[in-house]
């Protein structure tokens, strides 16, 4: 059986998923209540991330080079982070810091350079080679399913590997928090690649206070 996929985001009035602060408590207690096994993020939203929330990138410490303990009963998700041309070197300790995950794991390919394999390698960060020169999702979830047992799958990316995902068909349902804002010039829409129409079903839409509403939508069979 293959893995549930749902695409999170939170967005503002207009579609937009840059230029407003985020209620990042909010984002990851709605993220939450999926219970994904596997939380997804491109390269690229965490370059961003970073660059918003985190600042100065933090000096690596020889902690930093090791996994950290699971404990039992930990059910807090894996944090699977697709980089197969190694755009994150030296930033990932910062992941590994966060209260949010339990462990990360890199998707890569076989074209990933064997520099940033190396990098990999000497920190003890688990890599997964998915495809020849990019990651190919489908055999991406067939490993994340076999290897962790994942059984949901909760993606929280830009519009690159959302529309990638819409297109394949890997994706369920879509979630999104919509933020009270609207940015009005453009700058980054959460589909702005999608390249084909997708028709939605809604599932629901909740007021979760501040302003937010939370819109769920599962992705009809085209």
């Amino acid at each position: 059986m293959k893995p549930k996929v749902i695409i999170h985001n939170a967005v503002s009035v207009d579609g937009e998923i840059r230029g407003f602060d985020v209620d990042l408590g909010l984002h990851y207690k709605i993220a939450g209540t999926f219970k994904p096994d596997i939380h997804l993020v491109g390269s690229q939203t965490f370059k961003q991330g970073i660059k918003q929330f985190v600042g100065e990138t933090p000096k690596e410490t020889e902690q930093d080079f090791y996994k950290a303990e699971i404990k039992r009963g930990d059910k807090r998700p894996y944090w699977v982070i697709v980089d197969s041309r190694g755009s994150l070197r030296g930033l990932l300790h910062i992941l590994r810091r966060s209260e949010y995950c339990k462990d990360i794991a890199i998707l890569v390919c076989k074209t990933t350079p064997k520099y940033y394999l190396k990098y990999l390698k000497e920190r003890n960060y688990t890599y997964l080679v998915a495809g020849d020169f990019k990651v190919d999702f489908k055999k991406a979830f067939t490993i994340l399913q076999k290897k962790y047992r994942a059984k949901t799958i909760l993606s929280d990316a830009g519009p690159t590997l959302n529309s990638i995902l819409l297109e394949k068909g890997l994706a369920n349902e879509i979630s999104l928090l919509v933020v009270p804002v609207v940015v009005g010039k453009k700058d980054l829409n959460v589909f702005e690649t999608l390249r084909a129409k997708v028709k939605l079903q809604l599932k629901s839409c909740k007021n979760v206070g501040k302003g937010y509403a939370w819109l769920t939508y599962k992705i009809s069979q085209r």
